[in-house]
């Protein structure tokens, strides 16, 4: 298990990712896939306020009221419930006001007391940011959030907001959510990362499995058609990254574990992350993500994959 920043809470090394709840998996499937999240020991389900507004006939909120659903049924499983403010079509930015609108109506969709982790999701450049840190404060100190985290925010404007917590005494943030894989590490390293190491804050890496490209699923162009996601993966597609494919595919073989496996527990080998983010559509996929909480890479392994990872840079 793996430590949530300062606090005492203790987290399975793998978030369970839901951004396909109530959009291309349906509520009895996503039901099933928290249930076995859950039965493996998995506590932290990370969703969104706007989670899916993106898709048609979705206003954003789907995720959080799949995940409601699921607690009103399992209140006695020890899980903790993740979401995040600034991106929701009725709700944008992180005015002082709009993120207290935005926290009451995710608090509604999931039916619970207190959120246990909010998300500022993306930096607010027309908000002053002590507003924005007073608010999060405040709902705190209400109870009806219990930590605060950021997500997507610069180097510079996390250190201001830790700056702007230790001036007025309010809570600080105990994770960040950058995005962040063995092909694409810039967003995190070195900035936030050091920051993350300096101050005890738990780094939860979301896009982990780069849409799909280290499952190894995508080897080939032809490869790319198999899914709507392909087109994201295309960019990965290059000599540097099917080196690591390779590499993930030796490991794996030798290891017995899937290659998706073995690209998610690489991440927990760095410095700054607690667990990485990963969703899975079907209970069915859950299988090599859950195997990746228990995968140790000895360390030549780790350094033969992250001197691949080098080769790409930011």
């Amino acid at each position: 298990m793996a430590k949530l920043g300062r606090t005492d809470i203790e987290i399975y090394p793998l978030v369970l990712g839901t951004n396909t709840f109530g959009w291309n998996t349906e509520e009895a499937e996503a039901h099933a896939v928290l249930d076995a999240f859950t039965a493996a020991g998995g506590n932290l389900i990370d969703t969104a306020d706007s989670y899916s507004a993106w898709a048609e006939g979705n206003s954003g909120g789907e995720s959080e009221t799949v995940i409601g659903t699921w607690l009103a049924k399992n209140r006695h499983k020890n899980v903790l419930v993740a979401t995040k403010v600034s991106q929701h079509p009725e709700y944008k930015g992180l005015s002082g006001p709009n993120v207290r609108a935005a926290a009451e109506a995710s608090l509604k969709r999931l039916g619970v007391e207190a959120i246990d982790v909010y998300y500022a999701h993306f930096d607010d450049p027309d908000t002053p940011l002590e507003e924005t840190v007073n608010a999060f404060n405040d709902l705190v100190t209400d109870g009806k959030i219990r930590h605060i985290a950021v997500s997507n925010y610069s180097p510079e404007r996390l250190r201001e907001w830790l700056d702007i917590t230790a001036s007025i005494g309010a809570a600080r943030p105990v994770a960040l959510q950058p995005k962040y894989s063995l092909v694409s590490r810039g967003t995190f390293e070195p900035g936030l990362r050091d920051i993350a190491v300096a101050e005890d804050l738990s780094g939860l890496p979301y896009h982990a499995l780069a849409s799909g490209f280290l499952t190894g699923k995508y080897r080939t162009e032809a490869d790319l058609k198999q899914s709507v996601r392909g087109g994201t993966a295309a960019k990965h597609l290059n000599p540097s990254g099917l080196a690591i494919i390779e590499k993930l595919d030796q490991i794996a073989r030798a290891r017995g574990v899937a290659i998706a496996s073995v690209a998610l527990a690489w991440t927990r080998t760095r410095p700054g992350i607690a667990a990485p983010i990963a969703g899975a559509r079907t209970a069915d996929q859950l299988g090599p993500l859950l195997a990746s909480a228990e995968l140790e890479l000895t360390r030549d392994e780790a350094d033969e994959l992250t001197a691949l990872s080098d080769v790409i840079g930011a």
